[in-house]
């Protein structure tokens, strides 16, 4: 005897006889074809709209001139299509970035969307795992728009009901391979939409040369490179700390460098100080005539310097209590900026487990304590493990050159920063490809960004110790201060005793303070 089931229930039965099939038939609504065929036409109408609303430009250009051709005849739309091009052509020579903004870029993004992305959705979102094929209905992610620029593609994405950012950002190398692009970034739009980053061309590929020195004495953001989207690298020194993390080789040293040049008219003027660490002895020491006697190389030296750096730190934080919350650089006051190469040489592999200590509680105050006074510190190190440099989550800013290994990306620009699009670790090892590129997360967002910083040559430092040496040797002295308590304590420009000498007489009036 037959029995009818609902379609669903069908699964739930077991056979006793595995020879005997399980036959059954699906309910069935049959549905109007005047309601199939209203549907169809709702559909298509609204597709049009939608085509038209956003793609103006690329309906536009073939829609005319074929209106112009079913009234008039082909002659007159042939010269109205000839007049158009010339009138593009003088436009895109005139005022290329005008012609691309309002019109070139917006054709190409029609054409990648119907030729790349739309062609391609429905596999590579299947394969990948971002769709789903459930009873012979695909449910994929919806592809809202497509954007263009001069280097990349971003694809707007509205994620399907229940799908977490992670879902996305663990297939990133799925989705770059699907479209053709050489890497995907992941951004989060707003709660359920994504901005996928798709690259099409590489416009750091080429070392940048030095950024020209400003004109205006300013404590930033210091201009040093340039980042992927063609912005200008602006890195904030004043006000933040900073940790650069990368391999022999990475191109450190334009980061340190681009920011003592973005810098040198503010040293000229007196509102800028900095203090180097150089345990290497060989990069800082290029231009140690631009730090005076705020230049150390041997470590007991590089914990004297940073123990002073503190004591103006306490200093400044005693005077400005219950009357500033921010600073602003003056000639009294400028801004302190402590640089340090190799800091992981002088907070794990120094032999002296006293100056280690030394250091390490030195830069943890001046990391936690220092940038509402205006003391930053700038640190740079090859090995970002916590055991090598444990203060490393005290740099509110960090950029990660290239790395040996994946999982240091994360160690540097936290949780989820390789995920979001940076690999640190497939940075090129070739000085002309990779020196100097990095990506780089700030405090206010956690999204990576590309750039990469100008290389500032042996030549370009040695223009800069000609001009710049004397002139900040010779800027504003204001002398030494005198702290509560009778402490002794260095002031700005201090000229009339060696640093170390203050920080050791400093030290000396706190244990006979108490």
């Amino acid at each position: 005897m037959f029995r009818k089931l609902p379609g669903d229930e069908a699964r739930n039965l077991v056979s006793t006889t595995p020879d005997t099939a399980v036959v059954f038939r699906p309910a069935v609504v049959r549905t109007p074809a005047l309601v199939t065929i209203v549907i169809w036409l709702s559909r298509l109408v609204a597709g049009l709209v939608r085509l038209v609303w956003r793609h103006p430009i690329a309906v536009t250009s073939p829609a005319v001139p074929g209106v112009i051709w079913t009234l008039y005849g082909w002659p007159l739309a042939l010269v109205l299509v000839g007049l158009v091009l010339l009138a593009g052509l003088s436009w895109a020579s005139l005022n290329r970035a005008s012609f691309l903004r309002i019109i070139g870029w917006r054709l190409l993004a029609f054409w990648r969307r119907v030729w790349i992305y739309r062609r391609h959705w429905q596999p590579v979102m299947i394969v990948s795992g971002l769709g789903r094929h459930l009873r012979g209905r695909d449910y994929l992610p919806r592809l809202v728009r497509v954007e263009c620029d001069g280097w990349a593609d971003r694809v707007t994405v509205r994620m399907l009901n229940g799908q977490a950012v992670k879902d996305w950002t663990d297939r990133a190398e799925h989705l770059a391979h699907g479209f053709g692009s050489r890497a995907c970034r992941v951004s989060v739009a707003r709660a359920g939409r994504l901005v996928l980053t798709f690259p099409r061309c590489d416009p750091l590929a080429v070392p940048l040369p030095a950024v020209p020195i400003p004109d205006v004495a300013s404590v930033g953001p210091v201009e040093i490179g340039a980042c992927e989207d063609g912005r200008p690298l602006r890195l904030k020194v004043h006000g933040t700390h900073v940790l650069i993390a990368g391999a022999t080789g990475a191109g450190k040293g334009s980061y340190l460098w681009g920011t003592i040049r973005g810098l040198l008219p503010a040293m000229h003027a007196g509102l800028v100080e900095v203090w180097a660490l150089d345990p290497k002895r060989m990069e800082l020491s290029f231009g140690r005539a631009l730090f005076g006697d705020r230049y150390a190389a041997d470590p007991a030296d590089c914990a004297e310097l940073l123990e002073a750096a503190v004591a103006v730190m306490q200093e400044r934080a005693d005077r400005f209590g219950g009357l500033q919350r921010s600073h602003t650089p003056t000639t009294a006051d400028p801004f302190v900026l402590v640089l340090v190469d190799e800091v992981a040489f002088l907070t794990a592999y120094q032999s002296d487990k006293g100056l280690k200590l030394r250091i390490t509680a030195a830069l943890a105050t001046l990391t936690t304590q220092g940038r509402a006074v205006g003391v930053g510190v700038m640190a740079a190190l090859q090995d970002p493990r916590k055991e090598v440099m444990n203060i490393r989550n005290l740099f509110p800013d960090k950029i990660a050159l290239r790395l040996d290994e994946s999982e240091q990306v994360d160690m540097v620009l936290g949780d989820g920063a390789r995920d979001r699009g940076a690999l640190a670790d497939h940075i090129s090892p070739v000085p002309a490809l990779g020196a100097g590129v990095g990506y780089v997360r700030l405090e206010t967002s956690p999204d990576p960004v590309r750039v990469r910083a100008a290389y500032v040559s042996d030549d370009d430092i040695r223009a800069m110790v000609a001009e710049y040496a004397q002139l900040v040797d010779a800027a504003p002295v204001t002398g030494c201060t005198t702290a509560p308590d009778s402490i002794p304590v260095m002031g700005s420009r201090a000229r009339s005793a060696p640093v170390l000498g203050v920080a050791s007489a400093t030290r000396e009036g706190v244990r006979a303070n108490g």
